[in-house]
């Protein structure tokens, strides 16, 4: 009798899977494929090719063979079909960048007449996408917080006609506020069960948070951070069941937005350590959190798991198993006095992104969020006392004392 045998696990995978070696001369790794374009066997075998790639006569997919970089590249294929597996998704579309990414799923089920909302806060980037230039090409873009119950966000959908997307930010950048992710779905499916909700999961994802197991139908990445980590690359991804991600992968054929081969040559290398380097960072990340929130000068700890709120810590402890290595902290003061603790900080790097081997830290207000109105970020609680912190791989004690000595100038 045999034994069925155990799937492999995503970090297994990542080193080993969809590659066989002996297709590239033995090499253990997968070769870097910097081709623009592929040679065929015959004109007959290209043309069929072809018809696979622009659907000429059925559904639309990934052809049997190479053609051409801008829709298929050994080096893409291989990252998508491992990445996936970290999500369990079908199927992942690797873009140039993260914005790239969210712009073409959105562009991809949007028409002019359609609605998409999305959580606020957001990234300042996509925050800019929705509120400006989505309703420049005809589609209609409504906000909901974050942290609001899903009643809330019931009644927008029930008053809004045409909802096709949902766009969802979990934890929101730079508050850590975690959506009701399953809460989310339900609605949206009872209202409106063609829309697409798609979660920006780039701050926990997918170490401690898979949000296509949550029900979500899309699961946005940039690849830029935690999934590169080296702050060498700029990345995107998508990732979904096979029918979704192949209606995207058209979008990105015709857009020419995917990424290049070296980028996911070096996703593959990053890929690899993804798993030793999340949960490395993550429990630097706590001891770090522990010290500013004992800290005199430090007014709030904000962070997955140490919100106060009931409701934050259900979400939490129902849709996350870890708190990530990304934290914010208020400080007493205001712009002058966050400037002033960035401006002394010798080992973090003053500098935005995150989930890189080194600490980054920045002042969400003036730097990655800017572009939001005042108002707004005032209502978001973005303050001009609030600093995002991104913890590295470096030894926790010393960025704690890097954290101690700047910290000094407020008392």
């Amino acid at each position: 009798m045999s034994v069925p045998r155990k799937p492999l696990s995503p970090e297994t995978m990542a080193i080993h899977g969809h590659y066989d070696a002996f297709r590239s001369e033995g090499a253990v790794k997968p070769p870097l494929f910097a081709a623009s374009t592929f040679a065929a066997r015959s004109a007959g075998e290209l043309a069929h090719f072809f018809d696979q790639a622009y659907g000429l006569s059925g559904p639309a997919s990934n052809p049997d063979g190479l053609i051409y970089s801008r829709l298929v590249n050994p080096d893409l294929e291989i990252y998508e079909r491992r990445v996936a597996e970290f999500e369990q998704a079908d199927d992942a579309a690797l873009f140039a960048s993260g914005m790239a990414a969210i712009f073409t799923a959105a562009f991809t089920f949007c028409k002019p007449g359609d609605a998409l909302l999305f959580s606020e806060p957001v990234y300042g980037g996509t925050d800019f996408l929705h509120r400006h230039l989505l309703p420049e090409w005809g589609i209609e873009t409504h906000s909901f917080r974050i942290d609001a119950p899903t009643e809330e966000l019931d009644a927008l959908l029930a008053k809004t006609e045409r909802v096709r997307f949902v766009h969802v930010e979990s934890p929101a950048n730079p508050t850590l506020l975690l959506a009701d992710i399953p809460g989310i779905v339900a609605v949206t499916r009872a209202r409106h069960p063609e829309a697409i909700v798609a979660v920006d999961n780039t701050v926990l994802g997918p170490i401690f948070q898979r949000v296509l197991v949550l029900g979500a139908d899309l699961a946005l990445y940039s690849a830029t951070k935690m999934l590169s980590g080296h702050s060498d690359l700029v990345a995107g991804l998508v990732m979904g069941d096979k029918a979704r991600l192949t209606t995207i992968k058209g979008s990105r054929t015709i857009l020419g937005n995917m990424n290049d081969p070296h980028a996911a040559w070096l996703l593959l290398r990053s890929l690899e350590t993804l798993k030793v380097r999340a949960e490395a960072a993550e429990a630097k990340a706590k001891k770090v959190a522990t010290y500013l929130a004992n800290h005199p000068a430090v007014t709030a700890l904000l962070y997955p798991g140490a919100h106060l709120d009931p409701e934050q810590q259900r979400r939490f402890q129902t849709q996350a198993t870890g708190p990530g290595s990304l934290l914010s902290f208020r400080i007493r003061g205001g712009r002058k006095e966050a400037y002033a603790v960035l401006d002394r900080l010798k080992l973090a790097v003053l500098a935005v992104s995150l989930g890189s081997t080194e600490s980054l830290a920045e002042h969400p207000r003036t730097h990655t969020h800017s572009d939001i109105p005042e108002a707004d970020l005032d209502a978001f609680g973005i303050g001009d006392d609030l600093i995002r912190l991104s913890v590295g791989l470096e030894d926790a004690d010393d960025v704690i004392a890097d954290l101690a000595q700047a910290l000094e100038v407020l008392l």
